[in-house]
């Protein structure tokens, strides 16, 4: 798979550009203990974000056997509290696996399909798709939602609207309601004003948009 805009790690990579922009905005108007946080901040967006990405170029493994399987595996579309992610059910091994990875537009019109599953990494025919987490023996949490068995006609249209990127954001922004409470919370214990409200408000914000990307949110 090339690299570009419609690379499935380019979006979680871009937010994470963005949340570390924001929070280096903001940092140069802080007091020594709120750029000590904002700092902190950063240090786990990019300790994280780098984890996440040794996962899903498979340098780490995310099962114990590293022979390749032909498998069979379906899309499932997960919907938890605040939360939608894609998820591959894996079939034609001792027991079902679920795995959750990156939203790659191939993934809104497969209705079920032969797969190569090794140790490291997953491919559809020439299709590379990257893991957004460990693999699973048990069903996801939350509502569970099968791709049909016949793709829709209008598939291919409506997953380009989906990948637009302001509309990714808008999506993932629904987590960002706990943003004005944390702000307050670190406004109490640091004793700031509004100038401190507002910036924690923002990073908080970016955060959590951030936080939903790099776990593998899915647009549709």
């Amino acid at each position: 798979m090339s690299s570009g805009p419609g690379h499935p790690l380019a979006y979680p990579v871009t937010v994470t550009f963005g949340a570390l922009a924001v929070c280096a905005a903001w940092a140069p108007f802080g007091t020594l203990d709120q750029v000590a946080g904002i700092a902190a901040v950063m240090l786990g967006i990019i300790s994280y974000t780098g984890y996440r990405l040794v996962m899903a170029f498979g340098l780490l493994p995310f099962r114990r056997s590293g022979s390749a399987q032909t498998v069979r595996v379906t899309r499932i579309r997960q919907q938890h509290r605040l939360t939608n992610r894609s998820w591959l059910q894996i079939e034609g091994t001792d027991r079902p696996y679920w795995l959750p990875v990156y939203f790659d537009p191939t993934l809104a019109t497969l209705p079920g399909a032969e797969a190569k599953l090794t140790g490291r990494t997953i491919h559809l025919g020439e299709q590379r798709l990257y893991p957004s987490g460990r693999i699973r023996n048990a069903e996801p949490p939350g509502r569970l939602i099968d791709n049909p068995s016949r793709p829709d006609r209008d598939a291919v249209a409506h997953t380009a609207m989906a990948m637009r990127l302001r509309r990714r954001l808008l999506l993932d922004a629904q987590s960002t309601v706990a943003a004005p409470i944390a702000a307050l919370l670190w406004v109490y214990i640091d004793d700031g004003g509004l100038p401190a409200f507002v910036a924690a408000a923002t990073v908080a914000a970016t955060t959590t948009i951030w936080l939903s990307a790099i776990q593998g949110s899915d647009p549709t």
